[in-house]
């Protein structure tokens, strides 16, 4: 993909995005943004405009009118204004407002024709465009986002990334699944990637938690909901906090270099490098000894007529490996998620040898038809 880089983006690190979930009022937008720009921490404005609600009861934007508001903001602060557009007719609206900078939210991103209508909207425009993964773990959909919007020729690309839905209880509003962010860091190590702890938490209290470790990752910015007066906002009210407590948890943020020209440092971290691709490759062909014993217990399964699954093995496994690794300091949720892995792995390896028979008699069918 042909990227430019992001002006801000070259000056900065990290880039602090900040602002009121949704534009309530003008008085409401005014007094957080400009609160928030008298801490000096702060590098782009944002606001919710078009706010997409699961239930049509809850609070939808003040629409279209609200992009004026940012503007005043805009000029109050000398602070770039962003917003979110899901449509042809929300990009219409906010270049014809001069937005600086538009996303694209979760749940649009999810969609390829409405991703689709956006690049078609933005063609011929030099419009700079954050891009947040979808709402479920999909990679593709994220990187078929990016490749819409480049093709559209839109160049000035950013990934933001909010955590994705999942069922059960959990800590987190979305869960953050970090190595699917670094895979897309990976990927596209000349687009930025800003961390939005915000919609990852849904709490303020663990913000200052997930921002550090976002950090730490080394991503390139932060995107953070402020507002004048939370426990009264129209939506998001526990994720959004007052621009003093904004202030706070940036103040505490400890800011990392990705590099530094340290030879022995390099050097002490080449050598422990070296230490855990050795110990990575004995592991790999431990994993693939287990799998061949995996095969052979296929085997034995499918002349028995025993069933795959084998659902009190599977949780003496659980119970040993638990405690094992918490012995060998591995955390209860690692080990168990590890071993979900290990696990479907071994079930894929013995379902082929179950049903390789079966696949044999069906191609020999189809070749003879």
């Amino acid at each position: 993909m042909k990227i430019e880089a992001i002006d801000i983006f070259k000056k900065k690190r990290p880039v602090i995005v900040s602002g009121p979930c949704s534009a309530e009022s003008e008085e409401q937008l005014l007094s957080t943004c400009e609160a928030i720009a008298k801490t000096g921490k702060v590098d782009i404005l944002r606001a919710g405009i078009w706010k997409p609600r699961t239930r049509p009861n809850n609070f939808e934007g003040v629409g279209a009118k609200g992009l004026e508001w940012l503007i005043k903001a805009r000029n109050n602060t000398g602070l770039p204004v962003s917003v979110e557009v899901a449509n042809f007719n929300h990009v219409f609206e906010a270049l014809k407002q001069q937005i600086d900078i538009l996303w694209i939210g979760a749940r649009t991103t999810v969609n390829p024709f409405s991703v689709q209508e956006i690049a078609d909207a933005l063609k011929g425009t030099n419009a700079t465009v954050f891009v947040k993964n979808p709402i479920n773990a999909d990679l593709e959909l994220w990187t078929g986002a990016l490749e819409r919007l480049n093709k559209a020729g839109i160049t000035k690309l950013c990934m933001i990334h909010r955590g994705f839905a999942q069922h059960g209880k959990s800590v987190y509003r979305n869960e953050p699944k970090w190595q699917l962010a670094v895979e897309m860091k990976r990927r596209f190590p000349e687009i930025p990637m800003v961390c939005d702890p915000s919609h990852i938490t849904g709490s303020r209290d663990l913000l200052q938690e997930v921002s550090q470790q976002a950090l730490d990752l080394d991503f390139e910015g932060l995107m953070l909901e402020s507002h004048i007066n939370p426990e009264v906002a129209l939506s998001d009210k526990k994720q959004q906090v007052t621009p003093a407590a904004l202030e706070e948890i940036l103040d505490k943020l400890i800011v990392r270099q990705p590099a530094v020209p340290d030879q022995e440092l390099n050097s002490q971290l080449e050598m422990l490098r070296q230490q855990i691709d050795i110990i990575d490759d004995d592991l790999l062909k431990l994993l693939g000894e287990r799998m061949k014993v995996a095969e052979n217990i296929g085997l034995v399964k499918k002349e028995k007529g025993v069933t795959i699954l084998q659902t009190k093995r599977w949780e003496e496994i659980i119970e040993k490996a638990t405690e094992n690794g918490e012995l060998q300091g591995l955390s209860k949720k690692f080990m168990i998620r590890y071993l979900k892995a290990v696990h479907q792995e071994s079930i894929d390896h013995q379902n082929e040898i179950m049903n390789s028979e079966a696949k044999l008699n069906l191609n020999m069918t189809e070749g003879e038809a």
